[in-house]
């Protein structure tokens, strides 16, 4: 007999089964692309689903005309109403667009947006997907450094590193972050 008594079998048993379950928590650790996809039922700012494709021909055509058209998923529909409202002073320029435009694009975003996160009353909508909590957590790794290199030039460049973001893919297997 391998094992002469049944207290040194119930301690391997005890040892491997603490084994495999530290190797299934590590194979578990890095939920980010769970998270990202929905796949756990979390509510955050960040894309979920199918919002990471939702698409709308004129959202495409009026938002990619100066930058990347951000998925509505990554911000939730209060800051897409304050963001649309504001459009005269959009981040330093004037993005205006006439009403029928501005009443097509709105109801695609709200209904796309991401969950709306409980908020202090009074809070101002984020508008910067760089400030949400949701971006800062998936990119708390990345040094500020990072950022301001010549190929990336700032945190709200997506395609910089996420080769397939206009397409809705922010998958990390297609991150490559550039020199």
């Amino acid at each position: 007999m391998l094992f002469k008594s049944k207290k040194s079998t119930v301690a391997l048993a005890l040892v491997a089964l603490l084994l495999a379950g530290g190797g299934a928590m590590q194979a578990f650790a890095d939920d980010d692309e769970g998270r990202e996809r929905g796949e756990r039922g979390e509510e955050h700012e960040g894309s979920k689903g199918s919002r990471l494709t939702a698409t709308n021909a004129t959202f495409q055509t009026e938002c990619s005309a100066c930058h990347m058209a951000y998925p509505p998923g990554m911000l939730p529909a209060s800051s897409w109403r304050e963001m649309m409202g504001t459009l005269d002073k959009h981040f330093d320029t004037d993005a205006s667009l006439d009403e029928a435009t501005v009443a097509e694009i709105l109801p695609f975003l709200e209904q796309n947006a991401a969950s709306e996160r409980k908020a202090d009353s009074g809070a101002k909508p984020v508008l910067r997907i760089t400030e949400t909590r949701w971006f800062k957590n998936e990119h708390d790794e990345i040094s500020p450094a990072t950022w301001k290199r010549e190929s990336i030039k700032s945190a709200s460049n997506c395609m910089a590193c996420h080769t397939s973001a206009d397409k809705g893919d922010f998958d990390e297997d297609n991150i490559r972050i550039p020199k």
